[in-house]
């Protein structure tokens, strides 16, 4: 079946627009922690707020096979919309820390019925070209995730609850944009019936299990690399006392380049296969991550810069390569259950990942903390090598 060319446009721009609510409030975390009189180390519990919405609104949707049981393109819209007006409601000034960490939660929670409903959408129409499909996908969630840095940077004089009306505003159109233009796709098997089973049985495939072991430690690495890219930066500028850095607009375009990669490594995938460009990305990442320490110590910020942004590439160009193998290895009515468990347990590694790197800082300013996003990439990489020489073997 031919599939009209405007769907994946629509799809990408959709996703780009409501994920930009994922780090709205790391944009502007230093003027709330001015108006509402936060801690410094409130940047890694906002961020892990959102994180831990998300993964009990993955696990939730997972368990009831929401994104199987319900059209997908409604799903979307309604927690678009949702998601919005939780974003938004942090610019009411008689927020405390509390509200505005049940705000970001809930931010979070309707997350999941955007990021893994979207690529859901994706595999309904493309299963051919699924990984080049999702590049563009999860390119989208790169540069939505990146959004608020460059706004706040664009907003000049602006108050900071710009940057929080216009993501908000992307929000509601990605919404109507999906709702409005993408009905149900040609591949989707929906699910009749609620099976609380569905998640053991996705996980009894040993590829599919090396796919979600490869993404959970690709998760290690990939948001807390995200949330603390401006205090790395901050970390060199306080090292190397002659350089100045625009650090909101740095901070956009290292995250911002993913977007890049995950196109690329699509069509690369197309080349030499999906799970072999996964790998090369994963290794290459890791690697990032073990030289970091040196790399502070390099006098040349446009050296530095260049390695961020190297750094910025590999870290999610095999996001969309581990979702394409999971959605490939997960049985065909149960793929939209399988993006989001896989999500749920990925994000929920995040968050430990992120408190582990924010309580360490609390204890040093050693640039060195940042060698232990590694420990992920490793153990990604043991299991994805493994379940490749059993494949040999057999």
């Amino acid at each position: 079946m031919n599939v009209s060319k405007h769907v994946l446009p629509i799809i990408v721009i959709s996703q780009f627009f409501c994920t930009s609510l994922w780090f709205a409030g790391n944009g502007i975390m230093s003027e709330l922690t001015t108006s509402f009189g936060l801690e410094q180390r409130a940047l890694g519990h906002l961020t892990s707020m959102v994180q831990f919405g998300f993964i009990i609104g993955t696990f939730i949707f997972a368990l009831l096979s929401v994104a199987d049981r319900f059209s997908p393109s409604k799903v979307f819209f309604v927690c678009a919309l949702l998601g919005a007006a939780f974003n938004i409601s942090i610019i009411w000034k008689g927020n405390t820390y509390a509200s505005i960490l049940i705000f970001r939660f809930f931010t979070g929670f309707f997350l999941a019925g955007i990021y893994p409903v979207g690529m859901k959408i994706a595999a309904d129409y493309f299963e051919k070209g699924l990984g080049k499909s999702l590049g563009f996908l999860v390119g989208a969630l790169v540069l939505g995730t990146a959004l608020p840095h460059l706004l706040k940077d664009l907003k000049g004089e602006l108050p900071w609850e710009f940057v929080l009306l216009i993501t908000s505003s992307f929000a509601v159109i990605g919404g109507v944009l999906m709702i409005s233009t993408i009905p149900d796709g040609p591949h989707r098997k929906p699910s009749q019936k609620l099976n609380l089973l569905a998640i053991p049985k996705i996980f009894k495939g040993k590829r599919f299990r090396a796919a979600a072991f490869g993404y959970f430690g690709h998760m290690w690495e990939l948001y807390a690399f995200w949330a603390f890219v401006p205090v790395i930066l901050l970390y060199y500028a306080e090292m190397h006392p002659n350089v100045s850095f625009n650090i909101p607009l740095l901070s956009f375009f290292v995250i911002g380049v993913g977007s890049v990669a995950c196109v690329l490594g699509g069509y690369l995938a197309q080349k030499i296969g999906v799970k072999q460009v996964a790998f090369i990305s994963l290794l290459l990442s890791c690697f990032c991550c073990l030289i970091s320490p040196l790399l502070f110590l390099v006098e040349s910020e446009v050296v530095f810069i260049a390695f961020l942004l190297f750094w910025g590439m590999v870290v999610i160009a095999d996001s969309p390569l581990f979702s394409t193998l999971v959605a490939q290895n997960a049985p065909s009515e149960l793929k939209g259950t399988a993006l989001t468990i896989v999500n749920s347990i990925g994000f929920a590694i995040t968050i430990m990942s992120i408190q582990f790197i924010n309580e360490l800082k609390e204890f040093t300013n050693s640039s060195n903390i940042f060698i232990l996003l590694a420990l992920g990439p490793i153990l990604g990489l043991i299991a994805l090598w493994k379940e490749r020489t059993t494949a040999t073997k057999t």
